[in-house]
């Protein structure tokens, strides 16, 4: 990253996740992908000022840079990653260093389980690989600005402390999406949950409202003018808040709430806004609506 390219106000956030092979670095990868980071895998140490420049050249399009890198390489590679570190810093790079690691015993038991060598074992043991390249890898670890040690964590655990370190204003991962439908035209089939809301009055039954759909006013007074339909979206409401608070305890990183009516145009998709209001309401998690046969008559 040049200075030119940081006096033009286009300079990235970057965390390089780096560490122990085998303590977590794919899924602290895929959680960053998740919370909107543009994340390159398996990039060489010597390759990585190449990418940053390039990022400096997308004008802000990438915002937020996640390298993930280690000492796998041949050669120089091993003692680069540090010096690497070193240099941005100096550049004055918004760079910050996720370093995994894990107990050797735990290492161990986890290359034995996928029956894979250590990749710079060499000719020697697991153990020794894994000694060679903690001892390499010593002088980041205590850089790093978050260390995590995954020995007791599982993935999903693993999950939460990557997204409470990373999650732009502290905020979660996990993504709702209320989707409105026809069942004319079938349940959506990744749908997580899915709701009838055929028991309320068809306003395609009303001639004047025929024409309008659920995001107009028209339609969604008509909706909401039964009290059984407030009362079926306090209690879904509910029920749904207690599914995104399981979902973010186990790291969930999307979901679809599905609502259908017959055709996907009048109940469903007034029904569908309200309930995507009042979650986010609820949960504070993120939420979208989409109709998708909205249109389709």
């Amino acid at each position: 990253m040049t200075a030119d390219t940081a006096a033009r106000g286009h300079q990235p956030e970057v965390v390089l996740v780096t560490g122990m092979s085998g303590a977590g670095k794919t899924t602290a990868a895929r959680v960053l992908e998740d919370l909107d980071w543009f994340v390159v895998d398996n990039l060489p140490a010597q390759m990585i000022p190449a990418l940053l420049e390039l990022v400096g050249r997308a004008e802000g399009a990438l915002p937020r840079v996640a390298i993930v890198t280690d000492i796998r390489g041949r050669g120089t590679q091993r003692t680069d990653l540090a010096a690497a570190v070193d240099e941005y810093l100096h550049q004055g790079v918004a760079l910050r260093v996720l370093f995994l690691d894990a107990g050797d015993d735990m290492l161990v038991r986890r290359y034995e389980s996928v029956r894979r060598p250590h990749p710079i074992q060499g000719e020697g043991t697991l153990l020794d690989g894994i000694s060679a390249e903690r001892a390499v890898l010593e002088n980041l670890r205590h850089r790093a600005d978050v260390v995590i040690d995954t020995s007791d964590l599982n993935v999903h655990e693993l999950a939460r402390e990557v997204r409470s370190a990373f999650a732009e204003n502290g905020g979660d991962a996990l993504r709702i999406t209320v989707l409105s439908f026809g069942f004319k035209y079938g349940i959506p089939k990744d749908a997580d949950h899915v709701a009838d809301v055929r028991f309320l009055p068809n306003p395609h039954w009303v001639p004047h409202l025929r024409p309008f759909n659920g995001t107009d006013s028209e339609v969604a007074d008509y909706v909401f003018q039964k009290p059984n339909a407030s009362a079926f979206l306090d209690d879904y409401t509910r029920a749904l808040a207690t599914a995104v608070a399981g979902y973010l305890d186990e790291g969930r990183a999307f979901a679809t709430v599905a609502l259908g009516c017959t055709g996907g145009k009048h109940r469903s998709v007034a029904m569908s806004e309200e309930l995507a209001r009042r979650l986010r309401q609820a949960t504070g998690v993120r939420v979208s609506v989409r109709h998708r046969d909205l249109g389709s008559e």
